[in-house]
């Protein structure tokens, strides 16, 4: 058996036994590479300067304090302003998805998994589902866990996993989990998911913020990849 093939043994046998699959939504299910996050981004811009009246460089910077202390802005917006969550979750997803293509090999491998699939995401249900509707694999998925069904917590925090976990009867230790970013990871390795990060192929232009792509290397990211297609294709083929 060649070193590859040895490698790609080892890596199926710590899938194994895993019984449900569970994805992120944003720059996972679709490359950090896309447009669609920046117009999100863009959007919860706007929302801030219109809120708040300020000039755009001022509310992108109060959004990027409240998405690096709280998880996401709306959540600095709930606890600092008590803003609704429901105008901001609509304004913000209220974006043009027409670059957003079916990915048929991303939908073949998925469909090979063995179990359950659920999404868990910090967005809304109808992002996601309109999202996963564009790609082609709204079809394969169970359900998708949003942040409302989070009660508006956010990921990274332990309550969150767990009222996902209790809700859809997850064990944790039979399930893996694909993110993109690498403290989301935290709590769902430390719970027994097997951890896998989601990274931009190199070179390609990558989105996010300088903290949501560092800790590749930390203990809690078992796995790294930048083809999640072909990853989850090697999980299911023959040895």
């Amino acid at each position: 058996m060649s070193a590859a093939s040895l490698l790609q043994a080892e890596t199926r046998a710590h899938f194994a036994h895993v019984d449900t699959w569970v994805f992120d939504l944003d720059n996972t299910l679709y490359p950090a590479s896309s447009d669609l996050w920046p117009k999100i981004d863009a959007r919860i811009t706007v929302f801030l300067a219109h809120l708040f009246g300020l000039d755009g460089l001022s509310s992108r910077a109060l959004q990027k304090y409240y998405y690096q202390r709280y998880g996401t802005t709306l959540r600095g917006l709930m606890e600092e302003h008590e803003v609704s969550s429901d105008e901001f979750l609509a304004f913000v997803h209220d974006i043009d998805r027409s670059s957003v293509l079916p990915n048929h090999c991303l939908a073949q491998a998925i469909t090979k998994l063995p179990g359950r699939k659920l999404i868990l995401t910090n967005g809304s249900h109808e992002h996601a589902l309109r999202t996963a509707e564009k790609l082609g694999i709204h079809e394969m998925f169970e359900d998708i866990f949003d942040i409302v069904a989070a009660d508006l917590v956010p990921k990274p925090a332990a309550e969150t996993y767990q009222r996902f976990f209790d809700r859809h009867g997850v064990d944790p230790a039979k399930a893996a989990m694909f993110e993109d970013i690498a403290h989301n990871l935290v709590v769902p390795h430390a719970r027994g998911m097997v951890t896998t990060l989601v990274v931009p192929v190199q070179g390609a232009h990558d989105h996010r913020e300088p903290w949501e792509i560092a800790g590749a290397d930390a203990g809690h990211v078992q796995f790294v990849t930048d083809d999640l297609e072909a990853f989850l294709s090697g999980l299911v083929a023959q040895a």
